[in-house]
């Protein structure tokens, strides 16, 4: 809150105390103090514990909520599981089994498949392009409009950049090594697969690892070199595919329950809210820190980099912008969000090709000048 409206508000209040009978300060007590409440909020996550930047995104959030309020307002973390499950996040911020949660939106697009877009969708958004939609083209407006149906208010609360592709134990020469394929992978990606041919399966980060290890699933895709290092994929499958066509810039969310927000002193609701800011920030620093580091570690134990096959890439474009002109033309509440999305797509990467794109395409292209 503004140093000038604090006053503003506070000023009536302390008037109004001290013309109470035996509320007046007295000249030894000084002057009335107006102080907030200590809250203590609970926070379940959709990720396990031992994803350092992930959840650590998450603690990081917390410890910035602590500061702002100067202790005053609370949250304790619990990762996926101890409350309820990974993809049931929703659901407790929903009927305030917690008051918030940290999540990716494109896990329940069975409640809503506009849900997505907060998240991201194959061919679509970079991290920059993602946060300047979010923040500055109306996204958020859009997608806090989905979500109050469910008693929630969202936040942007960081970024993994573009993903890689995943860890497939079979070589994937063409579009027609996938048929039969059982694979772990979300959202709008899982249905283009599964248009595929591929067999998909949606697990939670702590169930991926023992279903690859026991041969469940063929194939699994998660995030990048760091995380997927720590979950030890690489321990199981060598050849590591990319890029993670469907998720160019996976945003997750804080989900907050509507009414426990609402009770909060605004100020406590501008230090939840810039906390979120600063969390966005710094998932999307780490990741781009330390997936270079991760990936040069996977390279030195084995791991085989390959890229999909052009064809592969090309069927996968074409079936998601099918899908997502499908979606739009079926449901009205999908085809709003959808069509302001890419509104905004078409001009971003007009924008991008013309600056960023070409200078890193001249940049990567050049031989190693040292």
């Amino acid at each position: 809150m503004k140093r000038r409206t604090f006053i503003t508000r506070a000023l009536p209040l302390a008037a109004g105390a001290a013309a109470l009978p035996g509320c007046a300060p007295s000249q030894t007590e000084g002057p009335a103090v107006i102080t907030q409440p200590r809250i203590q909020w609970r926070m379940a996550s959709s990720f396990p514990r031992s994803l350092d930047i992930l959840y650590g995104a998450a603690e990081y959030f917390a410890a910035r909520v602590s500061a702002l309020t100067g202790g005053k307002l609370t949250i304790r973390l619990y990762p996926a599981g101890e409350i309820v499950p990974g993809h049931q996040v929703l659901d407790a911020v929903q009927q305030g089994t917690v008051q918030c949660g940290q999540t990716a939106s494109y896990y329940y697009t069975g409640k809503h498949e506009a849900l997505a877009f907060d998240t991201c969708v194959p061919f679509g958004l970079t991290t920059r392009q993602q946060f300047a939609w979010m923040y500055q083209g109306g996204g958020l407006e859009l997608i806090r409009e989905i979500l109050a149906d469910f008693n929630i208010i969202s936040f942007p609360a960081g970024s993994t950049g573009a993903q890689m592709g995943g860890w497939f134990r079979r070589d994937i020469r063409s579009a027609g090594d996938l048929n039969g394929l059982k694979m772990r992978i979300p959202g709008l990606g899982g249905e283009v697969m599964s248009r595929m041919n591929v067999t998909v399966q949606l697990l939670s980060g702590a169930e991926v690892y023992l279903a690859l290890e026991r041969g469940a699933i063929d194939a699994v895709e998660w995030v990048g070199p760091h995380d997927d290092e720590k979950l030890g994929f690489h321990n199981i499958i060598k050849n590591y595919y990319y890029p993670g066509w469907w998720e160019p810039g996976a945003m997750l969310s804080h989900y907050v329950h509507k009414p426990s927000w609402e009770r909060l002193p605004v100020d406590y609701q501008e230090a939840v809210a810039a906390a979120c800011a600063e969390t966005s920030a710094w998932m999307t620093a780490a990741y781009d820190a330390k997936n270079p580091e991760a990936l040069a570690r996977l390279l030195t134990q084995g791991v085989i980099l390959k890229r999909f096959p052009d064809d592969v890439m090309t069927q996968a474009e074409k079936i998601s912008e099918q899908l997502l002109r499908e979606k739009a033309d079926a449901q009205p509440a999908y085809r709003k969000v959808y069509e302001a999305w890419n509104a905004f797509r078409e001009q971003s990467r007009r924008w991008f090709a013309t600056a960023e794109f070409a200078q890193m395409d001249f940049a990567l292209r050049q031989p190693d000048r040292r």
